[in-house]
């Protein structure tokens, strides 16, 4: 900012003015030079920000080919669900089961003898209330509730998995019992000792030979193939190795069809993945490097080296035959080939018959060792890590940028300068011809007080 000065006073010139003016012209060339190449530069951030995103959607789908468990997957399915549901982890293997469902396992539940109330004192003692093979034990005090009865069990820290509840029924409140485990060995027990025979209260009452059963502990009974099958629950998975069964009805009368099978269509969906990832950073890499003939004008990393060895080396991968990978060794035998545009086309039916057919060779073609899936990810990972290409070229792009910052900082140093030696120099010569003016006045003056012809008067 101009300092507040009184230039101009003597000479009557406008000399902030002319000193804004030339500070101005002196600044444009060199901004606007700074700020076209600060333009491009940043440009070229962008650019190679927009590869390296596509190069990461890319890798992550070559990163699903590349794992072989993919292609060791298995699919589950069930002729029947409204009986049981089947899932497949890879250890399952190919092949079909007839299933009964005979009976779903169960949780116990009983229920007490009516209360009057929850209110009601149900006598002093003590109970062993028994889950299984677990227990505990409460001590019952005189005057205990009903509703007392409920809160102990509830909160006992030692309570193997019972919960307690209240019923209001027409004939009055019941304590009601219910196992958090299924299967027979699941059995709720209670053992009720009164200590106060006087008080009018039977804590014997709770007892379970006096209470009532809603659901009897049981166990899950199916036939796999004729054989029967028995568990404690009714969701198991080491019954069929691999295959997890969800039983939700029990009917007899049916039987329904287990299958297990390798999981194609997740192969086929990673691979139309890997195709939509490629063709995408494909588009990308060509929109940066393309030039426009009509418009004269190229992307903003047209002709650049790193791109174009980018470029080239995802090519290389794509078009060189994998060795030792069995049956297939390039991308077009299982139907993937590439247009005039460098762009990935799938012939569908030739991937379902190579899956169908060999899905061993499909395998190795993108999972084994120097396949497909692991090439690519070598390649793109050499490009993505810290010190790859990429990550140099952006570096040093940033750096230029910063470079550029200096710059403006040095020119307005400079400019600062060349103010204060123009603010000198027109302040000298305003203070010249203001006193170049004030001789002239003066000489006017004495000229006009002259007598005779030589008056400036006459």
């Amino acid at each position: 900012m101009a300092a507040i000065t009184s230039a101009g006073v003597g000479s009557g010139l406008d000399i902030e003015g002319l000193i804004t003016k030339l500070i101005t012209a002196e600044r444009k060339p060199t901004t606007d030079r700074l700020d076209k190449k600060e333009a491009t530069l940043q440009a070229d951030v962008s650019a190679f920000g927009s590869v390296k995103g596509a190069l990461s959607a890319f890798q992550t789908s070559i990163q699903s080919l590349k794992d072989a468990s993919l292609f060791k997957a298995q699919t589950a399915t069930s002729s029947n669900p409204e009986l049981f549901t089947v899932s497949a982890n890879s250890s399952a293997v190919s092949g079909s089961f007839s299933i009964v469902v005979d009976q779903l396992a169960q949780a116990a539940k009983l229920r007490s003898g009516d209360f009057t109330s929850e209110t009601e004192a149900v006598g002093a003692g003590s109970l062993t209330i028994g889950l299984g093979a677990g227990s505990f034990n409460l001590t019952v005090g005189a005057g205990t509730t009903l509703a007392g009865i409920r809160d102990s069990i509830n909160q006992a820290t030692d309570n193997p998995g019972i919960k307690a509840t209240l019923v209001k029924v027409d004939s009055g409140s019941q304590l009601v019992l219910t196992s958090s485990k299924e299967g027979a060995a699941n059995t709720i027990t209670i053992a009720a000792t009164d200590s106060d025979a006087l008080d009018g209260k039977d804590l014997t009452k709770l007892a379970t030979a006096n209470l009532t059963p809603i659901h009897a502990a049981q166990d899950a009974i199916i036939h796999v193939d004729g054989q029967q099958v028995t568990r404690n629950s009714n969701s198991f998975s080491d019954a069929i190795t691999g295959v997890t069964v969800s039983l939700l009805k029990a009917d007899p009368s049916i039987t329904g069809t287990l299958s297990t099978a390798l999981d194609k269509s997740s192969v086929t969906a990673k691979v139309n993945d890997f195709i939509k990832a490629y063709n995408s950073l494909a588009k990308t890499m060509s929109g940066l490097s393309s030039y426009d003939a009509a418009t004269k004008k190229g992307g903003p990393l047209f002709g650049d080296a790193t791109l174009r060895g980018v470029q080239n080396q995802i090519r290389q991968v794509l078009s060189t035959t994998v060795q030792g990978a069995g049956s297939f060794s390039t991308l077009a035998e299982i139907g993937i080939t590439t247009d005039k545009t460098g762009t990935l086309q799938l012939n569908s039916s030739k991937l379902d018959s190579a899956i169908s057919t060999n899905f061993e060779g499909v395998a190795k073609l993108f999972s084994s060792e120097t396949g497909v899936a692991a090439r690519f990810d070598n390649t793109v990972q050499s490009y993505l890590s810290f010190d790859g290409a990429l990550s140099s070229r952006i570096s040093g792009v940033n750096k230029d940028i910063t470079g550029i910052t200096a710059q403006r900082s040095k020119l307005e140093d400079r400019l600062i300068t060349l103010e204060a030696r123009f603010r000198k120099q027109f302040t000298a010569m305003d203070t010249l011809v203001g006193q170049l003016q004030s001789t002239g006045t003066f000489l006017t003056q004495q000229l006009d007080n002259l007598p005779g012809p030589i008056s400036s008067k006459n």
